[in-house]
């Protein structure tokens, strides 16, 4: 029998992609995306580096600066990329480094004993998605320099003159042809640069954007002490200073800084060679088994629990602040993003490392430790009213149409990727939007008043909260422990509120509330802003909407004299206008609510909706000038 290919795909199909051919043509494999994550993730690449040369003891200074031309620089004083023709492919090593995928100085432990860019792809990838890359090197009393472009070599290394400095300069420009966001975004780049700061104690960073004269300069001597103080800033902490403990072993070095303060939510980030390992892994684990373990033998030694009581680690994470940090030789990441550490052994290590470092510490501070217990007992009382309301709420909608809300106004689409909820101020706002919206794929929940501000009560007091308690039944997600985004009954949940004081305020209470618990709503994407109109321009027949005062001023310049109405309310448009305006996806303004900077926006919700009024007055007088439309 004769086997013959009639599709034509044979041995003359298969490609062989040549150098960094591979990474332009498929660059969402080796960065994530090409949107403005992929494009900053080009430069966490280069830091990475620096950061490894510091974390090895030789760089004490990194600079990062973005230029008016849409490139950037990254600038360290390490030891310098070696310049050298390697022994095996008789090629400077820079230009392997720069042009090579999988080459690199972290796979030699003598080299670098803790690295977080082991793939050893970070640069040269870089490189092959760059329009032009240039590397300047200092070592060796000499200074180098080498061009690159689309990945390719330019030129050969060339010797600018001599110098006793060292370290390595590289200034790239991101390919146009492959990015869909070309912008560098400041905050973006500062929230990794302050975070690096604090996990390498005494190392100074500093960003600067030429494009805004703007800088920043990171540099933290108390590592990860500073890192939790800065968490706990503008709340009332329970003890001080925070507890520390470090252990380094077999290789390994392992780090912990924790505080509890007075608020109901937990503010933890893990880090494994100075990546934030965002969806947590061994490291974690360990140190809340451990948390969990001592305060429960405390509490149970010194009475405070009852026999048959166990508190739980959801019992401590309430008001809990801390950094999980560990550095070691071989991390196991789950793929080239890194957001998981996947080493086995790591587990037991923190472990042991907490639940000693811990035991002591308590035995030394009792009065910490019994805050501690009495917090996480205060926690699982009002757990388990949690649990009662839940049931409660479980039970009362059950009662409504399809155990829905009666306030809302579902749409037919089963498709959740296809559905978006609007949340109105208002009876009234929510009455036009039900009888202006598309009822095949838009919901509308109107809510009353202000929600509850969760940022000062615990859950079973946001439970019983009736427009609190119709929201989580309308997204279908649950909340806490039964939280579920794969149950989400849309894919786009759109606060739409006045463009008022009033309206702003709800809006933060909305923010505030999908932040505390449920945040992989806003990190998945799902939350947005609704843009309403603030003026209606009139002339004759001609109607045109004004979403800002500076719109207003341009379209009355062009238009001339026309009647002018000032909108304080979504009540005040009829069905059709807030279709028109606000509604219809071919012309409606959304604003998708991001998380670029989870420290930062902790900060931000903590001054804004907390306790402390001080801090609260000065971020006000700070950010009033940068206040676009202001009603009184």
């Amino acid at each position: 029998m004769v086997l013959t290919n009639s599709t034509g795909y044979d041995a003359s199909h298969i490609q062989v992609l040549e150098g960094l051919e591979a990474v332009r043509r498929r660059p969402a494999m080796y960065i994530g995306a090409t949107d403005s994550a992929g494009l900053h993730h080009l430069v966490f690449e280069v830091v990475d580096n620096s950061i490894d040369e510091a974390m090895a003891g030789y760089c004490t200074e990194i600079d990062v600066a973005i230029h008016n031309d849409g490139s950037l620089t990254v600038r360290d004083n390490g030891r310098g990329i070696p310049v050298e023709n390697h022994p095996q492919y008789n090629r400077p090593a820079l230009e392997i480094v720069m042009t090579v995928l999988h080459a690199g100085g972290k796979f030699d432990h003598d080299s670098y004993s803790f690295s977080g860019g082991l793939h050893g792809v970070g640069v040269s990838v870089v490189n092959g998605l760059s329009e032009w890359l240039e590397a300047e090197i200092r070592r060796d009393g000499k200074i180098y320099r080498q061009r690159y472009e689309h990945g390719g070599v330019a030129s050969d290394i060339e010797i600018l003159g001599d110098t006793q400095e060292t370290g390595t300069i590289v200034t790239f420009k991101p390919e146009s042809a492959i990015f869909e966001d070309l912008e560098f975004n400041l905050e973006v780049l500062s929230a990794r640069m302050r975070e690096l700061a604090f996990l390498n104690s005494g190392l100074k960073i500093c960003i600067k954007d030429e494009r805004t004269e703007k800088e920043n300069t990171f540099q933290y001597y108390g590592g990860i002490v500073s890192f939790v103080e800065y968490l706990s800033s503008n709340k009332e902490t329970l003890h001080k200073p925070p507890i520390y403990l470090m252990q380094s072993r077999n290789g390994t070095q392992l780090e912990v800084a924790l505080q509890y303060n007075n608020t109901y939510n937990e503010n933890i980030f893990s880090y494994a060679n100075n990546i934030n390992t965002r969806e947590g892994g061994t490291h974690l684990m360990g140190f809340r088994a451990a948390l969990t373990r001592t305060v429960n033998d405390f509490a149970k030694a010194n009475k405070v629990l009852k026999e048959d009581a166990k508190l739980t680690g959801d019992d401590l994470k309430e008001g809990l602040v801390a950094i999980v940090s560990v550095k070691l030789p071989e991390p196991q990441f789950e793929g080239q993003t890194k957001t998981k550490l996947g080493n086995s052994d790591i587990r037991g290590q923190v472990e042991s490392m907490v639940y000693q470092g811990l035991a002591e510490h308590f035995e030394e501070n009792p009065q910490v430790a019994f805050a501690i217990v009495e917090k996480a007992i205060e926690a699982l009382r009002a757990r388990e009213a949690a649990r009662k309301a839940k049931e409660l709420t479980r039970r009362k909608n059950a009662l409504t149409s399809g155990g829905l809300p009666g306030k809302l106004a579902d749409c037919s689409e089963k498709d959740p990727s296809k559905c978006e909820i609007y949340l109105v101020e208002g009876e009234s706002a929510g009455g036009s939007a039900k009888q202006g919206r598309n009822r095949h794929f838009q919901a509308i929940l109107p809510l009353r008043g202000k929600i509850l501000n969760v940022e000062k009560a615990r859950l079973d007091k946001i439970l019983k909260n009736v427009e609190i308690r119709n929201l989580i039944v309308a997204l279908g997600t649950g909340i806490g422990d039964d939280f579920d985004i794969q149950k989400a009954r849309y894919h786009k949940i759109v606060i739409m509120t006045d463009a008022d004081v009033d309206g702003s305020h709800i809006r933060t209470l909305l923010l505030t509330f999908f932040y505390r618990y449920m945040k992989p709503l806003i990190e998945t994407g799902y939350i947005y802003i609704a843009q309403p109109p603030l003026y209606q321009v009139r002339k004759g027949k001609q109607v045109n909407y004004a979403y800002s005062n500076n719109e207003l001023n341009e379209l009355l310049k062009s238009i001339g004299k026309a009647a002018v109405q000032r909108y304080k309310g979504l009540g005040e448009m009829n069905p059709e206008q807030l279709w028109d305006t606000t509604m219809n996806p071919e012309n409606r303004t959304f604003s998708k609510v991001t998380l670029e900077d989870a420290v930062e926006a902790d900060r931000i919700f903590t001054i804004l909706m907390g306790d402390q009024v001080e801090p609260r007055r000065e971020f006000i007088e700070t950010h009033a000038r940068y206040v676009r439309n202001l009603d009184i």
